[in-house]
């Protein structure tokens, strides 16, 4: 009776009810609810259908045929999960799905998969160490790995105070305007950040595309007053006994290289956003040539241009070596100081939406206060990217206010940086080491999904461990700058390293307060077990 029912509120137009939002929800309501009282089955049936619709709609999908009847999916209990596979232009669903109402009877459904493949339910980086280590330690990985994202946003924004510096000479002078630049820089970013993904992905595409050429000027101007001069700005570059792998300069170098290529990893936040799998092999295989490449080609161009023993450790230096390589030419320093700007408010705007994910993920297990968890209309978790944007302003004004000088604009922008490596390199060796936890914990999944022999697996987890304990301990060791002494420098990076682990805590404490608070109260005394006999 009930499959009959629903087939004639179908064909009949039953069924085409207002769309909620649109100022007649509750004419909606009463109608579900009087199909209902006629057959509850069938009301179920038909509410799933029009739901399916209504979402089908507000995604801009296909307008459904009169004659289709939908589903609503969605259940995901821990022993049934479907997962998705991109294909091409196509999604394969494979896995089992629970609860299906009216499977025999609807022609089409919506239905929930997961883009995850070893532990889909919860969907973020630091789910791994939660499963190998427990709660706690799960928790400080996540930390460690979104926390870098407050500090070098406030990085990003000091690096566009110092070009700008640059481009009107004498300009910025007083800490209070560096701040303000940087405030809007960090708040430009967040109204970016809470645009629908795809146009701020176009935008920030753009602005990769006019750093890239930025990129080979630099790069070029190296080579230009190489042919000119007949040799290089740099004494003894071409000289093999100049290089000197296990000295403390090379090692600062190693930790400046670190944190580049950490960087790479950024967009793997957004790891429940991207579909097909093997663009995130694609992705970190390329990604990592083209930043190491990059890095090495401005780093060339920049010392056969100019003296590196008598560089000013500031980010100017490449402009200097692009006006000095091309005959002179200011103009075109500006012009190149202009893209690295925009370039440095676009990787702002990155950093900001990319960062929000795990923060977004935390409001979502109620780890964090769930308001973090939600979306807005464009389905971008806007609590999550102003929560991130208040701590880096928090910051800005802690550093750049009335009551400071103005000269420290490029000590913050080194300090920051090396405070993201640190604590980012502490990340990536947990991170690494669940390979081997997560591998005696969980073996018959870890064989079920795993894409590489674990003999390679193996060898990227002690390589990765190594580099990354390594990177924090060289940043340590020696400054990234001649700006800082070397005991100033351990000083201030183990202060705000220090400051980061007090966040840390906090934030912990109200994760677990929060946690606690939205369990659900049990609903009465727990039964005694009955004994085996």
């Amino acid at each position: 009776m009930s499959a009959g029912l629903v087939c004639n509120w179908l064909v009949s137009g039953e069924l085409d009810l207002p769309l909620p939002g649109g100022g007649d929800t509750a004419t909606r309501w009463r109608r579900l609810a009087a199909l209902t009282e006629t057959d509850v089955v069938a009301g179920r049936l038909a509410e799933a259908h029009t739901d399916a619709i209504a979402i089908v709609t507000e995604l801009g999908g296909p307008e459904p045929k009169p004659d289709q009847l939908w589903g609503v999916w969605a259940a995901e209990p821990p022993d049934a999960v479907v997962y998705a596979h991109g294909a091409g232009d196509a999604i394969t669903l494979d896995g089992t799905k629970a609860w299906c109402s009216g499977a025999g009877l609807c022609s089409h459904a919506l239905i929930t998969a997961q883009l995850g493949q070893m532990f889909p339910q919860e969907g973020s980086l630091y789910v791994w160490t939660q499963k190998a280590l427990g709660p706690f330690w799960g928790f400080f990985a996540g930390f460690c790995a979104w926390w870098p994202g407050v500090l070098v946003m406030v990085a990003t924004g000091d690096a566009v105070v110092t070009l700008l510096q640059f481009i009107f000479t004498g300009g910025l002078p007083k800490a209070w305007e560096q701040g303000l630049v940087i405030l809007a820089v960090l708040w430009f970013s967040a109204g970016l950040a809470l645009m629908r993904l795809r146009m701020t992905q176009n935008y920030v595409n753009w602005a990769v595309v006019g750093y890239g050429a930025a990129i080979f000027v630099i790069g070029l101007s190296g080579v230009l007053w190489l042919i000119g001069t007949g040799h290089a700005a740099t004494p003894g570059m071409g000289e093999i006994s100049s290089y000197k792998p296990f000295v403390g300069s090379t090692w600062t170098i190693f930790g400046l290289v670190i944190l580049a290529l950490l960087g790479i990893e950024v967009p793997l936040n957004m790891g429940v956003e991207i579909v097909h799998m093997r663009s995130i092999k694609r992705y970190l295989f390329w990604g990592s040539i083209v930043v190491m490449a990059a890095y090495l080609w401005v780093t060339l161009g920049t010392m056969l241009a100019l003296d590196a023993t008598k560089s000013e450790a500031a980010t100017t230096d490449i402009l200097r070596a692009v006006q000095v390589g091309f005959w002179d030419s200011h103009a075109l320093a500006v012009i190149v100081a202009l893209v690295m700007v925009w370039f440095f408010v676009s990787n702002t705007v990155v950093y900001n939406y990319s960062f929000s994910r795990l923060l977004f993920v935390s409001g979502l297990e109620k780890r964090m206060p769930s308001a973090l968890g939600r979306v807005n209309e464009r389905k971008v978790p806007a609590a999550a990217v102003l929560t991130q944007t208040v701590l880096s302003s928090i910051f800005v004004v802690a550093i750049f206010n009335p009551w400071v000088g103005g000269n420290n604009t490029q000590k913050a922008y080194w300090l920051f940086q090396a405070g993201v490596t640190v604590i980012w390199c502490i990340s990536m060796v947990l991170l690494f080491f669940d390979i081997f936890l997560v591998k005696r914990a969980f073996p018959a999944l870890f064989e079920e999904v795993r894409s590489s022999h674990p003999a390679v697996l193996y060898g990227c987890g002690v390589v990765g461990i190594c580099a990354s304990a390594f990177g924090a301990y060289v940043t340590f060791r020696s400054p990234w700058t001649p700006l800082f002494t070397v005991d100033d420098w351990r000083l201030w990076l183990g202060i705000l390293v220090g400051v980061s682990a007090l966040a840390a805590i906090a934030i912990y404490s109200i994760s677990q307060f929060t946690h606690r608070r939205e369990l659900p109260e049990p609903s009465g005394p727990t039964p005694s077990p009955t004994p085996v006999m």
